[in-house]
């Protein structure tokens, strides 16, 4: 065998090598992205949870605001109520 007839036969050789060696740049890059977005998909559920909690507690605020305020509108209908009947008395 000539250099030329090796040469011509380590060529697909050293194509098939370069072409792994992307393959495995390319799986390293993956597992690389695979992690980073593992730790971001957790942190993003922790923010989740957290906005899940300030909703639960702002539902409770407003709940609590809705009942201060209907007991605010019954004590003024009460006020009002001994007004009117202080100016219907006589002292």
């Amino acid at each position: 065998m000539t250099k030329t007839g090796r040469a011509l036969e380590l060529e697909p050789v050293e194509r098939l090598e370069e072409k792994v060696r992307l393959l495995v740049a390319a799986l390293e890059r993956l597992r690389g992205d695979r992690v980073r977005l593992q730790d971001e998909n957790q942190l993003l559920k922790t923010q989740i949870e957290g906005v899940r909690t300030r909703l639960a507690d702002m539902e409770g605020a407003a709940d609590e605001l809705l009942a201060l305020r209907q007991e605010r509108d019954e004590v003024r209908t009460r006020v009002a109520d001994i007004l009117e009947q202080l100016e219907g008395l006589e002292i």
